[in-house]
């Protein structure tokens, strides 16, 4: 074999024609490919055949040939080349500024800043755009001297002056109060301090200056009702009449559940949704995953004149409650049956004494709730050329874990805290507010998170056994190990894409953790008790990186400015951060030295004289 610059021939031969060499390269792998294509120009021009590294992406990526490459990509071999060097996979900093298990991670809207939060009970900021491209602190503040056991939840504000920051109170092992502090990033002054029960509620920005917040009250042993409020991010007003807090929603929960994990989606008219799906594509592979064993479908539907929500609650409180329940009760004396027979008729009281609370409770909500608009999130309501926005929050209807996502619809005369301060407006009789449409997971719920142009949800979940029927809402079904990935589409309300799959947890239902995830342009990435955090591509549906810890991921935060810059928080107390091998090839390269411009006169000159040319 003879290479001559042109082509490679064979000796004494013609050269090899290009469908044999096309057949060669498909049986290699795509390094050798691109080392192979520098061997003459006619095995360069080869290498880099559509069909080819058509074939090359499905191989190595294992997709499907049933989906369509990304609409946003212009050829295979690019498509390849984003796939393996844009992945933010490569660990280039290890923050080792906290003491104890860092839980969330929060950029500001530029990318310019970040902020952590961590069992240390510190919320600290940190500066991304050094020259150097190295990551450094520039604040932290201590929350301890409010009483707060540890931070857990942080948020930037839309114009990126105000920090939300929300926390636990020290108390009882299993006290469920909590606390959100507002923030000034221009002198790190603290502005205003809310409650916020129960406290895995965290609390979110509604607009720049208003946030969301909530309070739990119990009335009964397994029904309360949730307060969702607006508050004012000031509230150092001038005049006593000025409002600072507005009732948004108060909703009943049923089966011991509570509303938690607040999140505000502005849903455009998603003309141009960051995401494009292929539905013809996604309709074959649900046939086709249809022919096989598969686990659950998630289940979709309108709350009624009856609405539900969700989660854990106050200890103290329930067992005071059910101890309550039990001391009207005639209790078995102790007797020759044994032990046994007591507990069982104990449970037995006990579980009609739940029975009998839950068809109360759905007899109160259907008396006092506020009847539902049928038309409030159908394309034919008024003003559905309009931006919609949407409060989303993890609830339930059948136990105390989070199964289900409410979705409730604020208008616009909701958006400040102007107006009527505790829903005068409503009739005496119809004190619960209804949701507008609720989504079951079928499983524990324990992350959320939205795309970048709030579009879809995605929805880290633990899934409940396949036909599994729960009968006492204190004693949920057991949970899978493995993660599941859920894709919905704000705009159909519905589950759009087959569940991703590759994190696991370990822990059971009742010591369930939040894991948060993030979104990016064209990828999701989520944190896992494996040790590991995880990236997926949006588009294909694949897992594409595991990012090593040496404890439970807790939290992942892609940079709005740069998705090729991802931070993945710990229990092994450290912050890592990831950049792409491009990014990383760019960073090494040794910098350009300025251009001399007398040197490129005097050239230029030459060429000029040789050429004979003015």
């Amino acid at each position: 074999m003879i290479v001559d610059g042109q082509n490679v021939r064979m000796d004494n031969g013609p050269a090899l024609p290009d469908s044999l060499v096309l057949e060669i390269f498909l049986r290699l792998p795509h390094d050798s490919v691109l080392s192979a294509g520098l061997a003459c120009r006619q095995w360069l021009a080869v290498s880099r055949d559509e069909f080819l590294w058509r074939e090359l992406f499905y191989s190595y990526y294992r997709i499907p040939h049933s989906v369509p490459r990304h609409p946003a990509s212009v050829s295979w071999y690019r498509e390849f080349k984003r796939l393996f060097n844009c992945i933010p996979c490569v660990e280039v900093q290890t923050l080792r500024e906290h003491q104890d298990q860092v839980l969330h991670l929060a950029f500001s809207h530029r990318g310019h800043r970040f902020s952590s939060c961590s069992k240390d009970c510190t919320v600290k900021l940190w500066d991304t755009v050094r020259p150097d491209g190295t990551i450094t602190m520039v604040h932290s503040s201590s929350m301890r001297h409010f009483n707060w056991g540890y931070t857990q939840f942080s948020q930037f504000n839309a114009d990126d002056t105000l920090l939300l920051v929300s926390g636990v109170y020290l108390g009882p092992h299993h006290s469920s109060s909590g606390e959100i502090a507002v923030i000034s990033l221009e002198n790190y002054t603290l502005l205003s301090r809310v409650r916020n029960k129960p406290y895995d509620v965290f609390g979110c920005w509604l607009n720049e200056t208003h946030l969301v917040s909530g309070n739990l009250h119990w009335i009964g042993n397994m029904t309360s009702c949730s307060v969702l409020w607006l508050n004012k991010a000031f509230q150092d007003v001038e005049s006593e009449n000025v409002n600072v807090v507005k009732r948004l929603f108060k909703i009943q929960n049923i089966n011991a559940s509570t509303i938690r994990t607040v999140m505000v989606a502005h849903c455009r008219l998603h003309d141009n949704p960051d995401l494009l799906l292929d539905y013809e594509a996604q309709s074959k592979a649900r046939a086709l995953a249809q022919s096989q064993p598969q686990s659950h479908q998630p289940l979709l539907f309108d709350l009624g004149s009856t609405d539900s929500e969700e989660e854990d609650d106050d200890e103290e409180h329930r067992r005071e409650m059910r101890l309550q329940g039990l001391s009207t009760a005639h209790l078995p004396q102790l007797g020759a049956t044994g032990q046994e027979h007591v507990i069982q008729g104990l449970q037995s009281k006990a579980s009609e004494v739940r029975e009998l609370e839950t068809k109360w409770a759905q007899l109160m909500g259907k008396t006092h709730t506020k009847a539902p608009d049928p038309n409030v999130l159908s394309s034919s309501a008024p003003g559905e050329g309009e931006d919609k926005t949407y409060l989303l929050f993890t609830t339930g209807s059948l136990t105390y874990s989070p199964h289900q996502i409410g979705i409730k619809q604020i208008m616009p005369d909701q958006m400040t805290t102007s107006g009527p301060v505790l829903g005068e407006e409503r009739s005496t009789d119809e004190f619960f507010d209804s949701l507008d449409h609720v989504i079951d997971i079928h499983g524990h719920i324990i992350g959320m998170g939205l795309s970048p142009d709030h579009r879809y949800l995605y929805v880290n979940s633990r899934a409940w056994p396949a036909g599994c029927v729960i009968s006492d809402p204190m004693s949920p079904p057991p949970i899978a190990e493995e993660i599941d990935l859920h894709v919905i589409d704000l705009k159909s309300l519905r589950e759009e894409r087959q569940s991703l799959r590759a994190h696991r947890a370990f822990t059971p239902n009742d010591e369930c953790f939040f894991i948060f995830l993030d979104v990016s342009r064209d990828f999701v990435a989520s944190g896992a008790e494996d040790k590991h955090g995880y990236i997926w591509d949006r588009h294909y549906n694949i897992c594409l990186a595991r990012l090593q810890h040496d404890d439970v991921v807790n939290s992942v935060a892609f940079s709005p400015a740069d998705q090729e810059l991802l931070l993945s928080a710990s229990d092994d107390s450290t912050i890592k951060v990831w950049r792409s091998p491009r990014m990383v090839r760019l960073a090494q390269m040794p910098a350009r030295p300025p251009r001399n411009l007398l040197s490129w006169l005097v050239r230029n000159k030459n060429t000029t004289s040789a050429n004979g040319k003015p």
